[in-house]
């Protein structure tokens, strides 16, 4: 039997999967925590793998790997291949300006990317660095994303020109044109200043881009689409993901370029598109709200749907780390139409899910405004779990939702790539899934979702 491994190295941990390569037959897993914050310096993550990966046997007991990671964050390194500084994560918003100066010297930037840039994006950070660490951007000789460099670094190798990558994660560069598959190098030279820079190269999702016998690692993929690979998401599956951030994504045969800024125009894991929208507010918020009432995550799915759908006027605007779907980094959250009634516990609670799922629909009308349709919507991450939370979202868009089996859907993504690469294939392999969940909507009464996407609209 040929065993595959899959990791998802994301902002808050890292998880390793081991699969049977044939089946997908679930075989044994780890973790280990991440720092908190959103600068970080990337050897925490290198050290948390190993101890996940020591875990597991290590790598000599599986016959490949595959690492999927979180997007856009910026690791630099020297000629040497040292890391210059901590890694920037897709989740620091110092870069806001950068991205909007970048807009205005790229204006079709758009169309070269797929994606307008918002502070997310790796080129608006090295923006950043090129105008407050000078003397730092001009020391980078390679710019590596999360899963880039980890790849790299588990091979072993110190030749920049060894780092490799795939399509996807790529795509949220706001360097790389997932259309054509090439790097725009004339946005890189502007966002860091100088020219004289390695980048990833980038293979295919069923190749591996180092191999050396006792050692395979395949391309590896972002988080998103390494979750979408991990579902078997097919064209005309809406996803959204309720974890650290909210995703709303569709797969797309096509690439989207949304002037607004609010979609990104990424690439999946497969050849295909993953036109997406983003915000930086979910289950945080509801882990927050459960740490001001002083209750579980229990308690606090009990009380939610204790209350009334529309929370009796009570609407909780969940933008408490500033947001990226609308673009609004330096936006606040805010409870509105509080009243002495109104202000309860179970109101609050069922306030902060309305609000967050609320948010996810007004990202997914983003995807709809460009032409996109869908017709199955999966609920995943870690917050899908929770029972109100799965109501809730059935009840704000007023239509079914799919709710898979509790898995680890990016590392699964990441062990299935690797799978894929070992037999070669043309296509990603089919392994069978476990049940699924079907939640109905109770409540169809748009006005509560109207009203917060009206707000939303307005901050």
């Amino acid at each position: 039997m040929k065993k595959v491994l899959g990791v998802d190295s994301s902002t808050q941990s890292v998880k390793v999967v081991v699969r049977d390569a044939e089946t997908g037959e679930f075989i044994q897993s780890a973790s280990r925590p991440h720092p908190d914050g959103t600068e970080v310096d990337p050897h925490y993550w290198y050290d948390a793998l190993t101890e996940a990966i020591a875990e597991i046997g290590g790598l000599d007991s599986v016959d490949a790997i595959s690492i999927a990671g979180q997007q856009h964050g910026m690791i630099v390194l020297d000629e040497k291949g040292e890391v210059i500084r901590p890694a920037l994560l897709w989740n620091d918003t110092r870069s806001s300006s950068q991205a909007d100066a970048l807009n205005l010297e790229f204006p079709d930037i758009h169309e070269r990317v797929g994606s307008k840039l918002v502070a997310s994006f790796t080129a608006s950070k090295l923006r950043w660095l090129q105008e407050n660490e000078p003397e730092n951007a001009k020391k980078v000789r390679a710019v590596a994303l999360p899963h880039d460099w980890l790849s790299w670094k588990i091979s072993g190798s110190k030749n920049l020109e060894d780092i490799f990558t795939d399509r996807s994660d790529a795509s949220g560069t706001g360097y790389f044109n997932p259309s054509t598959n090439t790097y725009q190098l004339d946005i890189l030279k502007s966002s860091i200043g100088h020219s004289d820079i390695h980048l990833p190269q980038i293979i295919a999702p069923n190749a591996f881009g180092f191999d050396n016998g006792a050692l395979k690692i395949a391309a590896g993929a972002g988080d998103n689409a390494g979750a979408a690979l991990g579902l078997g998401a097919q064209i005309g599956d809406l996803v959204i993901s309720l974890g650290t951030s909210g995703t709303a994504f569709l797969i797309s045969a096509s690439g989207s370029s949304d002037a607004s800024g609010e979609v990104a125009g990424f690439a999946d894991a497969t050849g295909n598109f993953l036109p997406l929208a983003c915000t930086l507010n979910a289950a945080k918020i509801f882990a927050t709200t459960c740490s001001m009432l002083g209750i579980s995550f229990e308690e606090f799915s009990r009380l939610a749907l204790s209350a009334n759908f529309g929370a009796d006027g009570l609407m909780f605007l969940p933008h408490l780390d500033g947001e990226r779907t609308p673009n609004r980094p330096n936006a606040k959250g805010q409870l509105h139409n509080i009243s002495h009634s109104n202000f309860t516990a179970a109101n609050i609670c069922r306030a902060s899910i309305e609000g967050v799922i609320a948010s996810m629909a007004y990202a997914t009308q983003a995807l709809l405004d460009l032409g996109h349709t869908f017709e199955r919507f999966i609920l995943i991450g870690g917050a899908a779990r929770n029972p109100a939370v799965q109501q809730i979202a059935a009840d704000l868009f007023a239509r079914e939702i799919v709710v898979p089996a509790e898995s680890e859907h990016v590392a699964d993504g990441a062990a299935k790539q690797a799978a894929w690469a070992l037999s070669g294939g043309s296509q990603p392999p089919r392994w069978q899934s476990g049940g699924e969940a079907v939640v109905q909507p109770l409540n169809i009464n748009l006005d509560v979702r109207n009203s917060y996407l009206n707000a939303i609209s307005r901050i």
